[in-house]
């Protein structure tokens, strides 16, 4: 099937003082299908009762499915009266019931009948079935009876539904609708099965309701963005699309981060306001950057916890450095960091603006030199114990890349060693050549303020490295980690049968950066 985008261009305001303030919600552009998602008591039902009636104001036929629908006389009495939805629905439940259901008439109205052939038994649908054989048919007729311009509002057609029924449904209302392109239907709902989103332009029909702020949605997108999305929403699972139903999402990149995060989620004090965050992994830093992407774009509130080589290069990168509210941040921040810009800056650099990315750029800058520097110790010179392990790291990786220092990883093991306590500091002032050796504390402090920098964007970076750095089972030194499954599983055994005060102390590094990721 060639789907088709259908734009309708009908201007709609929506004022809910109560639960928004001020603040009016405004959209003229709107799919076929519309997805209102948000939070419970985010007012998505209000915001499209009023949706609807201005839709009723410019011509349409509105139909309001209530949550509290049941099987209602209305589709009953459709049923009796149509054949053609009779039979389609009869053909449809048969098949997805693995039973034979027919409608017949009891008492002066169409019930559904379940008829059961081998043991020569019938029974009332309505008097002994569970509720989703109920549910599906006043969703299927509704669906089919509608004619002309109708706008149809679904308010959590998920109710009562197996998974398996939530994604035939979402299905169908496509089918249905490419059929029909004069119809506009709307989807309110916390099922991501319903989030069936195949094409960038389908981002266009999806509203975001928040607690305590109007909703938010996409109006367009760039060429690049289009691009982006059409590459990245055959990776997007259902597992993935839960950021849809809350601001309170964290998004890591891989399962052992999930893990590991999750089961510390029980320790963050309760009074920060976390309760509905969830952990959520994406496969890789170049997925963080999209999703960072999509929630900056609906007006989701993401949030970010990555490893140290995301500095050093991917989409996320691009995206937190071009976030206003790292802007934004480091505009507040200039007057203060000016005598230090001046240490790390020219006077000729100084007269442009200073970006998260000019920071970024200057920090590699310094691992660079600092980098090549160590590579170049002679093989046969006595190095101290300390910083032997470290050297030999940067020594390994400069044999196996071409212009290693252009390597993320590279990048993140010099600074790795940098930020290293103990002897290490001393050992690599002595080790390096006194110009050198002087930059160490410019990093350090630039460093801190990338940190910083990124956090203000909702992008918080692991400083030691990955997460295997703050496992308590295994040492991990400097990057990149081998055997990753073996320790995690030994980890994440530690922390559930480990006592709680043993987890606050050994993981104190951890739960604080995701208390920050997690708190309102």
């Amino acid at each position: 099937m060639v789907y088709n985008i259908v734009v309708v261009n009908i201007p709609v305001k929506v004022k809910l003082p109560f639960l928004w303030g001020r603040a009016v919600f405004h959209k003229s552009e709107w799919s076929q299908i519309n997805l209102v998602v948000g939070p419970n008591g985010s007012g998505k039902t209000l915001l499209v009762e009023s949706i609807s009636r201005q839709f009723a104001e410019h011509g349409y036929s509105t139909k309001f499915l209530k949550a509290d629908r049941g099987t209602d006389k209305q589709s009953l009495s459709i049923l009796q009266e149509n054949e053609h939805i009779r039979q389609k629905v009869q053909s449809i439940l048969s098949s997805m019931f693995g039973k034979t259901i027919v409608f017949k008439q009891m008492e002066g109205e169409y019930v559904p009948v379940v008829e059961n052939r081998a043991w020569s038994v019938e029974y009332d649908l309505q008097e002994v079935e569970c509720h989703g054989l109920k549910e599906i048919i006043t969703l299927l007729v509704a669906l089919y009876a509608n004619t002309g311009n109708t706008c149809l509002v679904f308010d959590e057609p998920e109710l009562h539904l197996h998974p398996q029924f939530q994604q035939f449904f979402a299905e169908e209302l496509r089918r249905v609708s490419q059929r029909h392109p004069s119809r506009i239907y709307f989807v309110i709902t916390h099922s991501p099965f319903f989030v069936d989103l195949r094409f960038p332009e389908e981002l266009l029909g999806v509203i975001v309701c928040h607690t305590n702020r109007e909703p938010t949605h996409i109006d367009s997108l760039s060429r690049r963005d289009e691009d982006l999305f059409r590459r990245f929403l055959p990776r997007f699972n259902t597992y993935h699309k839960q950021f849809f139903f809350s601001d309170n999402q964290i998004f890591v990149e891989g399962y052992t981060d999930q893990q590991m995060f999750a089961s510390l989620l029980p320790y963050i004090h309760t009074d920060l306001g976390v309760a509905g965050t969830g952990i959520i992994d994406v496969g890789g830093k170049d997925e963080l950057g999209v999703f960072c992407k999509v929630c900056a774009l609906l007006g989701t509130n993401s949030r970010i916890i990555t490893d140290l080589d995301s500095l050093f290069g991917g989409k996320l990168r691009d995206v937190f450095c071009s976030d206003e509210r790292a802007t934004l941040w480091l505009e507040k921040q200039k007057e203060k960091q000016f005598p230090f810009y001046q240490n790390i800056f020219t006077a000729k650099e100084l007269d442009h603006e200073i970006t998260l990315e000019k920071l970024i750029l200057r920090l590699e800058r310094f691992l660079s030199v600092i980098g090549k520097e160590l590579c170049q110790i002679p093989d046969d010179s006595p190095l101290p114990p300390d910083i032997e392990l470290f050297v030999s790291k940067l020594k390994a990786l400069d044999q196996k890349h071409a212009m290693a220092e252009n390597i993320d990883t590279f990048k993140t093991v010099v600074l790795q060693g940098v930020m290293a306590e103990g002897g290490i500091r001393i050992q690599l002032e002595q080790v390096l050549k006194e110009k050198t050796a002087q930059s160490l504390p410019l990093v350090r402090a630039l460093f801190s303020l990338v940190l910083a920098g990124a956090a203000a964007a909702s992008v918080y970076i692991l400083p030691r490295g990955c997460i295997e750095h703050y496992y308590t089972q295994s040492l991990v030194e400097y990057m990149p980690v081998s055997a990753k499954d073996k320790l995690f599983h030994a980890e994440r055994e530690h922390i559930l049968t480990a006592k709680e005060k043993t987890v606050r102390k050994e993981y104190s590094e951890l739960i604080g950066i995701l208390e920050s990721a997690a708190a309102r």
